[in-house]
């Protein structure tokens, strides 16, 4: 099997580090690993395969012979990157949001469209984490009675926003059941021990910026613009996993067993569906694993019109983030696209 000189930009942060253990979990075929952060972490060393890495500084000329980067950095430094490492031939994969609805830039989550990576410019992008939970039980869905809406309320872990907000949730937990002051740094309110409605900013139309990616990315990942969505999205206090109640209003009829049977020969899902023994999706359970549990499937009894509900929880930074990420290199290999 070619083995690949593979670069990851943002090795040292929480995406980057679970995309080193992904390519190592995985066996990815790497002839050379080339680790990339900013100034501060240079010269720092990762154990990769028993094997000491040093990191380098994240410039344009530290792409010079790369195959594949995996890009694990922030919107600005992959604009500003990205096309400098493809035009020294590498192809980028990008867990940021820059190139996401960039119109020649594929979106892609390899168990829903990956006939997508036949078509690109140097640059794969990988869609928001709860797009990703979200589209892994849709698309057989979709695929087999059509869906023409959907309805996302998103219950997103505090990893979410980084190991910032890992930690800010730690320490105003402890402030909590002391009774001491909260200043909140990361998040907008206080977290622990409560919800905020709000995840990243507000656009005109009243919708956050968050709950609008689930509505673009998924027109597009499904390559279907009249498709419609609504999604409220909430910051919960959970470390990890993000948890997603979903409402689908289908173009023919199917009922929840039905639904069940689809997504039980579905790769990527696990189907967790037996209330009577109080088996469902859970983040405690979905955490640190790379499949989307769906259950509570159900009939959708506020309308006329055929559809489901159903619940979902995925671990947003393995398969939300880094895992999606490895999972289109090995895409790309498989269908001898690099």
């Amino acid at each position: 099997m070619k083995q690949y000189l593979l670069a990851v930009a943002g090795a040292l942060g929480a995406v980057g580090r679970e995309m080193l253990r992904a390519l190592e979990e995985r066996n990815f075929p790497i002839r050379e690993l080339r680790l990339l952060d900013v100034g501060e972490n240079v010269g720092k060393e990762v154990l990769f395969r028993g094997k000491t890495v040093t990191v380098e500084e994240s410039r344009p000329e530290a792409f010079e012979g790369v195959d594949i980067a995996l890009f694990a950095v922030g919107d600005g430094v992959s604009r500003m990157l990205a096309p400098e490492a493809v035009k020294r031939g590498c192809l980028v994969i990008d867990n940021s949001s820059a190139w996401r609805m960039d119109e020649g830039t594929p979106l892609v989550v390899p168990e829903v469209n990956p006939e997508a990576l036949r078509h690109h410019h140097g640059i794969i992008a990988n869609p928001n984490c709860s797009t990703i939970i979200a589209m892994v039980p849709l698309k057989p869905l979709y695929d087999a009675v059509g869906i023409k809406r959907i309805i996302a309320s998103t219950y997103q872990a505090v990893s979410g926003a980084g190991i910032a907000g890992i930690g800010e949730l730690k320490e105003q937990t402890l402030q909590v059941l002391n009774q001491e002051a909260i200043a909140p740094q990361v998040f907008a309110h206080q977290i622990a021990f409560n919800l905020i409605p709000h995840i990243d900013f507000f656009e005109e139309n009243a919708y956050t910026h968050e709950e609008m990616k689930m509505f673009r990315e998924g027109r597009k990942i499904l390559s279907d613009p009249e498709l419609m969505v609504n999604c409220t999205c909430v910051r919960v206090p959970v470390f990890r996993s993000h948890s997603e109640s979903i409402t689908i209003e289908t173009e023919k009829p199917i009922t929840p067993d039905e639904a069940r049977a689809i997504l039980a020969k579905a790769p990527g899902v696990k189907v967790v569906d037996d209330p009577a023994e109080k088996l469902y999706p859970m983040p405690a359970d979905t955490s640190d694993q790379d499949l989307i549990f769906v259950g509570r499937i159900r009939e959708d009894i506020s309308s006329d019109k055929p559809g489901l509900t159903f619940w979902c929880c995925g671990d947003q930074i393995r398969k939300g983030a880094a895992v999606n990420a490895v999972q289109i290199a090995e895409k790309m290999v498989e269908m001898e696209l690099i």
